[in-house]
């Protein structure tokens, strides 16, 4: 069966606009499988099985979805320290170097009266980052656990935080700008810090957090979740425990 995902309304969508508890009918419990790549649509494909249409690998759910997501997350708090301790920006003057980091930058920007600047800077620059790393922890630990608390709320976090995410650059294009114009030597030069790279890295790692996530997971009960780890786990098993033992 080929063609694009319509969504099935059940009996179970309308009981679950009166309670979390309702089982939702989604596309796997279905035995509905899209392909990612083509957006084909196929009914009771085995895992892994190459797609009709365009040869792209089937899976129910993205593969090692929640350990990827982990992972990316674990790396992006390490690196959140030093992006709000170290400096981001370096400015040497003839009365000295002055080694500003994002938070320095934002009272700086206050006190001087420049409250806009400040808070576009402090909401782009250091909320947005943090807003994004609770959201996807949130998201992870409870797909982690099947959990049925808020789904659709869930499913529009994560929205929110694919929409953000794009503003999250702000602050290392602002200091790449002032790099790269305020040059004048003997008088004022302007160069990057290194909290400018963890910055950077924080907002790469949970961009790559928020792809590796799968928010499907969101709406899978434990009962089918267990189901479709089991064709996984039957895949790692090694090949001699399927092998029948010979007779001498």
């Amino acid at each position: 069966m080929i063609g694009r995902f319509r969504r099935i309304h059940t009996h179970e969508d309308d009981q679950s606009d009166y309670g979390d508890e309702a089982p939702v009918a989604t596309a796997a419990s279905l035995g509905l499988v899209a392909c990612p790549h083509c957006d084909a649509v196929w009914r009771d494909a085995a895992e892994g099985e190459p797609c009709g249409r365009c040869g792209t690998r089937l899976y129910t759910r993205k593969p090692h979805s929640l350990s990827r997501t982990w992972a990316f997350l674990i790396a992006a708090c390490i690196m959140y320290i030093p992006a709000n301790l170290l400096p981001v920006m370096i400015t040497r003057t003839l009365f000295g170097a002055q080694y500003d980091t994002i938070l320095s930058g934002v009272i700086y920007f206050w006190v001087s009266g420049a409250y806009g600047l400040a808070a576009i800077i402090f909401i782009a620059s250091f909320l947005v980052p943090l807003f994004k790393l609770t959201v996807l922890i949130l998201l992870a630990v409870l797909a982690q656990r099947a959990s049925d608390w808020r789904r659709p709320e869930r499913a529009r976090l994560y929205h929110i935080v694919e929409i953000i995410g794009r503003w999250s650059m702000l602050d290392v294009f602002v200091v790449s700008l002032l790099t790269g114009l305020v040059q004048i030597q003997g008088f004022a030069v302007i160069n990057a810090g290194v909290g400018i790279a963890a910055f950077g890295s924080v907002v790469v790692l949970t961009m790559l957090a928020s792809l590796s996530f799968d928010p499907r997971l969101t709406w899978d009960s434990k009962e089918q979740q267990q189901a479709q780890r089991e064709p996984q786990r039957q895949r790692n098993e090694p090949a001699s425990d399927h092998r029948e033992e010979k007779p001498a």
